[in-house]
């Protein structure tokens, strides 16, 4: 079986530690901690890794956020990798910083990279795992806080929420998408 893993964020120096870039942030914690490396190819940087009988493929799409759909079309197009088989890893203003959600399907919640996803792959049945980043910010400032680094206090804590991403990616290959809500979506 084949998995595409993608992280939504944004390329550049600028955007590196900012808020909106969680989900390239799990993916090169879970890539280091596998021992592998991204190389540049269209859409975006891949990472390739097997999970004991599992294949992934890790995707940072280039596209910029809010085009991150035709990475994710295009990847799994030709890696030919069904829908289901299908994790986007994106940060998430209505949960709290650090809380964690799996689901298997849902609207994009006002997020513009899910938003394009889901208009390139015509549905919103595809499996997101949500990293909470917060919503401490004043009423118009909703930019500047999702493109905003992390405060010193959240640092401290990130670490261990990333480590529990990476064990949310591999639980979603190994035992599947309800085993793994189950598990971790009642922490």
């Amino acid at each position: 079986m084949k998995y595409l893993i993608v992280g939504l964020g944004n390329i550049g120096s600028e955007y590196q530690n900012t808020r909106h870039n969680i989900g390239f942030k799990i993916l090169d914690a879970f890539a280091e901690a596998s021992n592998i490396f991204f190389e540049e190819n269209r859409y975006g940087s891949t990472a390739n890794c097997r999970l004991k009988n599992q294949q992934l493929v890790l995707l940072k799409p280039s596209t910029y956020m809010n085009l991150s759909g035709h990475a994710v079309r295009y990847w799994m197009q030709k890696e030919n990798i069904p829908e289901e088989n299908l994790l986007i890893v994106v940060d998430d203003l209505s949960l709290p910083f650090g809380s964690l959600r799996l689901r298997g399907k849902g609207s994009a919640g006002g997020h513009n990279g899910l938003k394009n996803i889901s208009e390139l792959l015509g549905n919103e049945n595809y499996a997101r795992l949500r990293f909470g980043i917060g919503n401490a910010f004043q009423k118009g400032g909703q930019i500047d806080y999702v493109l905003g680094e992390w405060t010193p206090e959240e640092k401290n804590q990130m670490e261990e929420r990333i480590t529990i991403c990476c064990e949310i990616i591999k639980s979603f290959c190994l035992a599947g998408l309800q085993r793994t809500m189950n598990q971790y979506n009642q922490k």
